[in-house]
Parts: structure tokens; sequence; C-alpha cells
């Protein structure tokens, strides 16, 4: 899967935009099958909406956002379903669990999709690596918000994608936590060869990327 960004002005922003210079931004760029790109930038500059656009939540924007050289705006009903499904998976920075499901369901929802790209014990090995086999049959609401933010990785890594999308994945776990779960998504990245984009506010030493620091 090819993403690409050909002059993209997120409305809201557009007259701050005006001020400042962008790597992202009124820009052409493109994301692929095996990119290692993170877009380091404060908070307030348009990392979430991004990420909207790029799964196509949003529309309210100038420019284009094309999946594999189709404007996405031309994307709909079981075709967008089978992108989101097969093609590109998204950890969110409000994560979006559903809260009276348990932590293994909200899980299972992604892995059973369509045919399943996992057997279902990955679940406990995936969450036995990151330290929540015990949550797994707890309703996600209950979890704390570190907990719940693994669950969300573990959502996102069971189905099968060529660009995976995170949303400051990390924001809810210590150092120790987060490294586990960066191991954990470098080797199932690697495994598809897929492309991985990463919003954040800092540097880290997780992944091995080209850093995008102005939004």
């Amino acid at each position: 899967m090819q993403v690409t960004l050909n002059n993209i002005i997120p409305i809201p922003l557009k007259e701050n935009l005006s001020k400042r210079p962008s790597d992202v931004w009124h820009s052409q760029i493109q994301f692929e099958k095996g990119c290692r790109v993170k877009i380091k930038a404060p908070s307030g500059t348009g990392k979430t909406t991004l990420v909207h656009y790029l799964y196509k939540m949003r529309s309210d924007y100038e420019g284009t956002v094309l999946w594999d050289n189709k404007d996405i705006q031309e994307i709909h009903g079981d075709e967008l379903a089978v992108r989101r499904q097969q093609s590109i998976s998204v950890i969110f920075q409000d994560l979006r669990l559903f809260t009276n499901l348990t932590a293994r369901e909200n899980i299972e929802l992604n892995r059973v999709l369509q045919k399943p790209f996992y057997e279902s014990h990955v679940i406990e090995e995936m969450a036995d690596r990151l330290g929540i086999t015990h949550i797994l049959g707890q309703p996600a609401g209950i979890c704390s918000y570190g907990e719940q933010q693994r669950i969300a990785i573990i959502r996102a890594l069971v189905q099968p994608f060529s660009i995976l999308v995170m949303d400051e994945p990390f924001s809810h776990l210590d150092k120790r936590n987060s490294e586990k779960a960066a191991v954990l998504i470098e080797e199932e990245c690697a495994k598809r060869g897929a492309g991985l984009i990463l919003t954040d506010l800092d540097e880290d030493e997780y992944f091995n990327y080209t850093t995008l620091s102005n939004l």
C-alpha cells in the first residue's frame, strides 16, 4: 500500500500554517510499505488530525490524500472497510476501545474481521509479552490507561496491514513497557515488510526512522 499526501492543508489550521514552515502540510509526501517515519511536533499542531486524514476519518482539508493513487474521497463502503481491515492499521491516541467489552473482546474484533491473520492463542502470547494477561477477561473500561494502551497496541497488531499508523502510542507507558511494546511492534512490521508512521511529542530511540520535525 502507498499513501500519498498532495498539498494537504487542514482547513482549521490554515491561518496558522501561513505563519510557519512545515515538513508535512502543503507538501507532497509518500508513505509506503517498509517506510519508517516519525512526525515529531508539539501539541496542537495537527498530529492527530493527520492520523485521521490518513485513515479517512476526516475530510476538512484542501489537497488530496491517495491510497495507491486513488483519492480516498472516492473510496466508500465495502472498499473502505476492506482497506482498513487488510492494508492500514491504527493505534489511536484516544484508543477507541469499547469500554463495556473485555480486553480480549476488543482485540478479537480486529483479529476476526475477515479471514483471521493470527490464531487466537497469539493474543495470549502478545499479552504476556506486554504484561497484561491478567486483564484479558476484564472490561476495558476498568483497566488503567496504560493497560488500555497495550490492549490497543495488540488490537492493531493482530490484523493484517501494510502500513501501521501510531498516534503517541506510548504516552501512558513507562520506559520499560514502552521498550517491550516497541520491540513487539517492530517484529510485527518486519514480518509483513510493513511501513510505520509514528506521531509523538519527543525524541526516542525505539525505532530507526526518518524524522519530520515541523508539522
